[in-house]
């Protein structure tokens, strides 16, 4: 084997490489201080004892369930992650009106449903965005995630009729593509309405 070749070998399997070990142990190292600070917040005491113990726990965590990396999965998009906010707050308020005026108007007669959505993504961290941020909005719940079948069953109201069902459906399919678009890699990004298995799958171990 020529020195290039040596020189090439040693240089591929350093430490560190492409985010291996030590950059892997800087996110523990950041998680287990990010825990610590939370102890010590949740006691609202910093005695030797809370400081101490709040250590302790925080390294235990970090040592017995160790988390997976998202880091090379979460692409964040700067412009769609500026428009995100201003959308969350238009619907958050549409939403509310919605939801008062039918109280309002009917009272215990408002109809609601439970409704089966079709995800495009099967990436669970673009599930589990998906699924808070249509949870912020005001008449609608997710109740359950189904992974495997990539599904969300939501609580919406109101419901009153086949229309309206579609809407409120509708509703959470653009949550799922404002998620694409902010966190999505950009095979989806350029095309959210495309279901495939390129995020979580082939196309992000490129």
């Amino acid at each position: 084997m020529s020195p290039e070749d040596e020189q090439a070998r040693g240089t591929a399997s350093t430490p560190g490489a492409r985010g291996g070990p030590p950059r892997r142990t800087s996110r523990q190292w950041s998680l287990a201080l990010w825990l610590w600070v939370l102890w010590i917040v949740l006691w609202g005491s910093v005695s030797p004892v809370v400081l101490a113990g709040g250590a302790v726990v925080a390294l235990l965590v970090v040592v017995l369930f160790p988390l997976p990396s998202i880091a090379r999965r979460a692409r964040f998009h700067p412009l769609w992650l500026l428009l995100l906010p201003a959308h969350l707050l238009v619907g958050l308020v549409g939403s509310a009106v919605a939801v008062a005026l039918e109280a309002v108007r009917r009272g215990p007669r408002v109809r609601a449903a439970v409704l089966e959505v079709p995800l495009r993504s099967e990436s669970d961290l673009m599930i589990a965005a998906t699924a808070n941020m249509a949870s912020l909005t005001p008449g609608t719940l997710v109740l359950e995630i189904d992974r495997d079948r990539r599904r969300l069953y939501v609580h919406a109201l109101p419901a009153r009729d086949a229309r309206e069902v579609d809407r409120r459906r509708g509703e959470v399919a653009t949550a799922e593509r404002w998620v694409v678009r902010t966190i999505g890699p950009a095979g989806m990004r350029k095309d959210p309405d495309r279901r495939e298995r390129g995020y979580g799958g082939e196309e992000e171990r490129r």
